[in-house]
């Protein structure tokens, strides 16, 4: 089955069960999910009802499409995504994003979950994403390209959108909300980084490392998609504190921070409605 049919088959699927006009498209990454349970008139779709469709077997990742109302306008939300350290290919990686295009999203906002690399900051807090680093060995864009979804040599110059990123800083100041700014990088995992590719990362600039969203993020870019990207930093990278890394963990401290994760959304969709 081409790629273009499995989009194909999972707008028709999503259009079927709800034609509401989209604002905005969410992906929410590990321990994220809960912030589609807080929309209204919520429809689920789950992914295993689209033939095909590829799932994620890590823990906390629901599986489904979710359709929902916040503040007086409907988002498509994934409730969970899949992963190149699961063995999918990277053009698949951007599946979901390309659906999201097809049904006439012009935003979309990526979230997951990192552990932090700058000092200054701390577990349980919130980074918006400034630019990334793309270490993962691949490229979702890699293969012959279709002209319908973009160019072949999309620019990379301004990945994450400035103005929304500098009028949700303003705003989240003014209401007293903690939010970093920071870049992002992508290594391919499923293994946690060592203390010795922490230090390299240090090194260049980074302050979050994580095993997803840049695949999306260039998929988006590629169709002409404004781009959001956020941070949950469940931990302190490896070597930083003396505690070993696990992904329980993650989900611990991404579902104590549930309630700020959402809260950090729902004033990044306020702000993509404004700017």
């Amino acid at each position: 089955m081409s790629y273009e049919t499995l989009i194909d088959r999972a707008v028709e699927v999503i259009q079927s069960k709800d034609d509401r006009p989209l604002a905005a498209g969410l992906i929410l990454g590990s321990g994220l999910g809960q912030f589609a349970d807080t929309l209204d008139n919520k429809v689920s779709i789950d992914y295993n009802s689209i033939d095909d469709f590829p799932v994620s077997e890590v823990d906390g990742h629901k599986n489904r499409f979710v359709i929902g109302d916040a503040d007086g306008k409907t988002y498509l939300v994934m409730q969970g995504r899949f992963h190149y350290y699961e063995g999918y290919p990277a053009s698949l990686l951007g599946v979901g994003v390309r659906i999201m295009a097809r049904l006439g999203i012009k935003t979309v906002v990526l979230t997951n979950a990192a552990g932090a690399i700058n000092r200054a900051f701390q577990a349980g807090q919130l980074m918006l994403i400034s630019d990334h680093i793309n270490l993962s060995g691949t490229n979702p864009l890699i293969g012959k390209n279709e002209e319908s979804f973009g160019t072949r040599f999309p620019d990379m110059t301004s990945v994450y959108d400035k103005d929304v990123i500098d009028a949700v800083l303003e705003k989240a100041d003014e209401r007293g909300i903690c939010l970093q700014k920071g870049v992002y990088c992508m290594l391919s995992g499923p293994s946690f980084e060592t203390p010795a590719e922490i230090r390299m990362l240090a090194t260049l600039g980074v302050d979050g490392v994580g095993m997803s969203t840049v695949p999306e993020a260039i998929t988006a870019r590629h169709a002409g998609l404004r781009v959001v990207g956020m941070s949950l930093l469940t931990n302190m990278a490896a070597g930083i504190e003396d505690i070993p890394l696990s992904h329980e963990d993650v989900n611990r401290i991404a579902d104590k921070a549930a309630g700020r994760a959402a809260t950090a959304l729902r004033l990044i969709l306020e702000t993509v409605a404004e700017v």
